[in-house]
C-alpha cells in the first residue's frame, strides 16, 4: 500500500513535466513536414480511400452487415493506427531518451507514457476526419449510417484501447532495452495484426471457417473496433461480451506491463 501511495505521489509531482513532454512530442511529430499537423487529417483519409479502392469490391462494399464501407474502414483504420503507432513509440522511448536518463532523474515510466499520450492527442484530432466523413455520407448519400446518442459511448472503446496500448507499450519498452531485435519482430507483428483485425473485411465474410473466426475474435482489437463501430456506424449498444473481453485483457495487460517495467527499470541504465 505504501508503494502505491508513493507512486501516485511521485506521479503528481511530475505531472507538469509529463504535460510538457507530451506537448513537445506532438509538436515534433510533423516538425519537418511541409503540411505539418494537416497530415493528421490527410493520412487517415488517403489510406482509407486506397483501402476502399482495393478491397471495396472484394468484401462487399454495400453488404448489409457493413453499412457505409468508407466509414467502416476508417473506424478500423484509425484505431489500428493509434495502437500500432503508440506502442512503437513507447517501445523506443527508453532507448531514445538514454542521454537524458543518464544525466537527470525522471521517473522512467514518463517516457513510454508521454509517447502514448502524445499519439493519443493526434489520434483525437484525426477523429475529426471521421466526423466529417460520417456527416457527408449521412447527408449526401444513401449509405446506411445510424446516428443517435450511442455515439457518445464511443469514448469507452477508445479508453480501453488507450489502457491496452499503455500496457503493451511498457512491455515493449522493457524488452527493447534488453533485446534490440524486438523492434524488427514487432514491425512484422504489426503487419500481421493488420490482417488479423477486421479492418477492411468482416468476420462473417470469411464464411464457414469457424476456427479462423474464433481466432480473429481472440484478438482484443477485434472487440474494441467492433464496439467502436457499433456506436459510431450502427447507432447501437455494443456487445457486452466484447466489452468484458476487451476490458479484461486491457487491464490485465496494463498490470503486467506496469509490474514488468517497475521491476526492470533499475537495470535500464546498464543496457542503454
Amino acid at each position: 500500500m505504501n508503494k502505491i501511495k508513493g507512486f501516485f505521489k511521485n506521479f503528481w509531482k511530475y505531472r507538469f513535466l509529463l504535460q510538457e513532454i507530451v506537448r513537445k512530442n506532438v509538436k515534433l511529430q510533423y516538425r519537418n513536414s511541409v503540411l505539418g499537423i494537416f497530415w493528421t487529417f490527410l493520412q487517415p483519409l488517403l489510406t482509407t480511400i486506397v483501402l476502399a479502392l482495393v478491397f471495396g469490391g472484394i468484401f462487399g462494399q454495400r453488404s448489409a452487415d457493413v453499412g457505409c464501407y468508407m466509414v467502416y474502414l476508417l473506424c478500423g483504420r484509425l484505431l489500428y493506427e493509434f495502437f500500432t503507432q503508440s506502442t512503437k513509440r513507447a517501445m523506443r522511448s527508453i532507448r531514445l531518451s538514454a542521454s537524458v536518463i543518464k544525466k537527470v532523474y525522471v521517473p522512467k515510466y514518463i517516457y513510454p507514457l508521454s509517447n502514448v499520450l502524445a499519439n493519443f492527442v493526434t489520434f483525437a484530432m484525426s477523429l475529426l476526419v471521421l466526423v466529417v466523413m460520417v456527416i457527408y455520407f449521412k447527408c449526401f448519400t444513401d449509405e446506411v449510417i445510424i446516428i443517435n446518442w450511442h455515439v457518445l459511448l464511443a469514448i469507452v472503446p477508445i479508453l480501453i484501447l488507450l489502457v491496452l496500448s499503455l500496457g503493451i507499450g511498457m512491455i515493449l519498452a522493457t524488452l527493447n532495452v534488453f533485446f534490440k531485435d524486438i523492434e524488427y519482430i514487432y514491425e512484422v507483428f504489426c503487419m500481421l495484426l493488420f490482417y488479423l483485425t477486421p479492418i477492411f473485411y468482416t468476420v462473417k465474410s470469411l464464411g464457414a471457417i469457424k476456427i479462423v473466426q474464433y481466432g480473429l475474435m481472440a484478438n482484443p482489437l477485434y472487440s474494441i473496433v467492433s464496439m467502436f463501430r457499433d456506436c459510431v456506424l450502427y447507432g447501437q449498444m455494443w456487445n457486452w461480451n466484447h466489452f468484458m473481453y476487451a476490458f479484461g485483457v486491457s487491464v490485465v495487460t496494463f498490470i503486467i506491463g506496469f509490474v514488468i517495467f517497475q521491476k526492470k527499470q533499475d537495470k535500464f541504465i546498464l543496457h542503454i
